[in-house]
């Protein structure tokens, strides 16, 4: 590997950072002892004091908004949403602990700051395309707008990628769909900034994946859920005064072939034309839409050593989908709007994370 001096200075700023937060590091007590009043107590007390020093942050003029900020402010949410949830993996403390790094590098003007994301706790890096839509705003002009919703994503992946490694997919479902929403935001919010009035907004590409039961095609068998994602982008591109140009469908079945290759590839084919025909439906011209579908051949989710076979078909539904490209028409339009978070806050109760945006149960 090759050592370059931009890999010297990241080494060490990241170094810097761990010795700092060591130093002022919050350790929670160990979960074999979370049994008494007074150990709750200290740990919650930790949270506050770290709480305190985000709000010292903001106080002191940095934007609630600012990458760093909001990423410091995500780690302490997830780590105290899982405290609250009885998790007795590392996960609450490193988390606590990213947040801490960032803390105290922001109140020593340490500069740069790193923007990589640690995978805490050994998470798996779970939908790598979320991943490269948040990396591809980085460095943009519209990051100044997206930032918030950038950093809290990153976050919110490595949240559901720790709830992957524990209970599988569906319990990571809903941290995912959450992760979903602030990409969308953040591309959104990439897309409006700037100041009104001074030119159109280029033309631009939504996306969303509608997802299906195993060997199942049909308009009942979709996810609810994933097709409200797909209803909110179509709203999004209202909202922004765009004109839908064309729609690209593209269809998809996972790895388990236990009618064969041909089968897959036929399956793939029919949940495009599902989804044509509810386009159609909701309006759509059918003239604008093309579709192709491609069987089992690109899995975005491998789900190895997975069992029983229940839950392995459960965990590899992100490879059941057909994904829509939205092609959207510029617009002079510039809604300027604020990004509210999804994260639950330090004065709300764990629960309130999913439902902030009526997210599904996960199991």
């Amino acid at each position: 590997m090759t050592i370059t001096k931009s890999t010297l200075i990241t080494a060490a700023v990241l170094a810097a950072l761990a010795g700092t937060a060591g130093a002022q590091q919050t350790q929670l007590v160990p979960p074999r002892d979370r049994i008494t009043d007074e150990a709750i107590h200290a740990d919650l007390s930790g949270y506050e004091a770290t709480q305190s020093r985000i709000k010292a942050l903001n106080d002191g003029g940095r934007p609630v908004r600012d990458y760093h900020l909001s990423k410091a402010q995500c780690w302490l949410d997830v780590s105290f949403h899982e405290y609250t949830r009885n998790d007795r993996s590392a996960f609450p403390q490193e988390a606590l602990t990213e947040s801490e790094k960032l803390i105290a590098g922001m109140e020593q003007d340490v500069s740069p700051l790193p923007t990589d994301t640690p995978l805490v706790n050994g998470a798996a890096r779970v939908r790598e395309d979320l991943w490269k839509r948040l990396g591809a705003i980085h460095g943009t002009p519209g990051f100044v707008c997206a930032q918030q919703a950038v950093a809290c994503g990153e976050v919110e992946l490595v949240h559901a990628g720790n709830e992957f490694n524990q209970q599988q997919w569906r319990h990571s479902k809903p941290y995912i769909q959450i992760a979903e929403d602030m990409v969308g935001d953040a591309e959104a919010l990439a897309r409006e900034c700037g100041a009104p009035g001074v030119a159109p907004v280029a033309e631009t590409v939504l996306t969303a994946n509608v997802l299906f039961e195993f060997d199942r095609d049909g308009r009942r068998d979709i996810r609810a859920y994933s097709l409200q994602n797909l209803e909110r982008e179509l709203a999004r591109l209202r909202e922004e005064g765009r004109p839908l140009r064309s729609v690209e469908l593209v269809g998809h079945a996972d790895r388990l072939q236990g009618r064969g290759y041909d089968y897959n590839q036929g399956l793939s084919e029919r949940r495009a034309r599902t989804v044509r025909e509810w386009l159609i439906e909701r309006g759509v011209p059918a003239d604008a839409i093309r579709y192709t579908f491609r069987g089992d051949t690109e899995q975005v989710q491998t789900c190895d050593g997975v069992k029983p076979r229940e839950a392995l078909r459960e965990c590899l539904i992100p490879n059941r989908r057909v994904e829509v490209r939205l092609q959207a028409g510029a617009t002079g339009k510039r809604p300027r709007r604020a990004y509210n978070p999804v994260g639950p806050g330090m004065n709300r109760a764990a629960p309130g994370r999913a439902a902030a945006r009526s997210r599904p149960a996960g199991g």
